[in-house]
């Protein structure tokens, strides 16, 4: 499970790192909203260590030595060492730290929300849907989205004082966006993924910009609706009272995203035709990075030797006498229970064909101990290749 933890957390900062790379090239060729879709790419490989392996891949261990003259154990990997469970408590507790801040942050929202009263409800928007307006509540923090089962979208109670009605008709487009979008979901499993890795500077310099790449997506895609509104969009986010990002929310303005938003409100739109073809080249990339790592890691069999230090890799006697050495590779099918199943000589990959040590290989095959591959979260049969080499050379 360590080891699953470990290549999790490599594909993950390979992910971020990735989407922190291409996120503004991607943007500028294909628009912000296929440029969000870069965030995928550090979930998707954090799954890896759990999804089906390839079934054609191959652990290969580090070779056995065998020397003619010693009588050396099969080389051994020590069990976890007590840091190994210090570090694990340490992250446990700062994930849950992390949790249960997002949890206590988040009731004391709900706490604060309130039903929208009926004056304002008579003033809504007459094109807006019965089941958007049901969404909406009031809240000293809006105009934002709050996450839950079922997003709702906060309201000031001075939302029409501040706002006219236009501008209102473009804060409720762009806080429902985010609603028909799965924004809050994807805002929730972000603060997620951070209070996980609370230890990491990469999920924490990477939040504020998933949050920006989000709200530009968003943008661009109630513009892309209303193209005429540009104008009255930027006016709107200039005059609106600034709010720090809050966990929980997906707030319609912040400081430090108003830069980038009115640029790419400026900006002339990607057509929809290079859209779509973004999204194509993107999903290529993610798909190509998954199955490369997949490649990379196609068996999970530990490459632990043996865990046994008592057994003594023999070199025979008859390969001593007639001067037989070189390197034997068995290719060994380990069982889900751990027990050693077939175990075929690899002719190609071998630079002996002596009988007697490949029978010498085999015993210590079978005399050794592999931790079983892992796939969906549960051990299966799985293969590993052991190389063992037999010396005469004296030390």
């Amino acid at each position: 499970m360590d080891t699953a933890l470990l290549r999790m957390l490599l594909f993950v900062t390979v992910g971020l790192g990735i989407a922190l790379l291409l996120r503004k090239p991607a943007r500028r060729l294909f628009g912000a909203g296929p440029a969000f879709t870069l965030w995928c790419l550090p979930i998707t490989l954090a799954a890896m260590p759990w999804l089906p392996a390839s079934p054609h891949g191959w652990a290969i261990l580090p070779p056995i030595h065998v020397l003619a003259f010693t009588q050396p154990a099969i080389t051994t990997t020590a069990g976890d060492h007590p840091w190994h469970n210090v570090l694990l408590a340490l992250w446990l507790l700062g994930a849950a730290a992390g949790g249960l801040r997002l949890i206590v942050h988040y009731l004391r929202l709900c706490r604060d929300t309130r039903p929208l009263p009926p004056d304002m409800r008579r003033h809504l928007p007459a094109d807006l849907s019965e089941r958007d307006a049901r969404r909406l509540r009031l809240h000293p923090s809006g105009p934002a989205v709050l996450w839950a089962p079922r997003a709702h979208v906060l309201l000031p109670e001075d939302f029409h004082e501040r706002f006219d009605m236009a501008e209102r008709q473009l804060v409720l487009r762009h806080e429902l966006g985010h609603v028909h979008r799965g924004d809050p979901l994807w805002s929730l499993l972000a603060e997620l993924v951070a209070a996980l890795l609370w230890f990491h500077p990469l999920a924490w310099l990477s939040l504020p910009r998933f949050r920006l790449d989000q709200e530009l997506a968003c943008d661009e895609h109630v513009l892309r609706d209303a193209p005429c509104d540009a104008a009255g969009y930027a006016h709107t986010l200039l005059h609106s009272l600034g709010l720090s990002p809050v966990s929980a929310l997906v707030p319609w303005f912040a400081k430090p995203q108003l830069k980038e938003r009115l640029t790419m409100i400026q900006r002339h739109r990607p057509s929809s035709l290079r859209r779509r073809f973004g999204y194509a080249v993107l999903a290529m990339l993610m798909a190509g990075g998954v199955f490369v790592v997949q490649a990379a890691t196609g068996t999970q069999v530990n490459p632990k030797a043996s865990e046994n230090p008592t057994i003594q890799p023999r070199y025979p006697a008859a390969a001593i006498k007639a001067k037989e050495q070189g390197t034997v590779v068995l290719d060994v099918q380990v069982l889900a229970d751990g027990s050693i199943g077939t175990i075929t000589y690899d002719a190609k990959q071998s630079t002996t064909s002596s009988v007697a040590l490949i029978w010498a290989a085999t015993t210590i095959a079978r005399q050794s101990h592999f931790n079983p591959q892992m796939k969906d979260g549960k051990l299966v049969d799985g293969y590993t290749r052991l190389p063992v080499k037999f010396d005469l050379s004296p030390l």
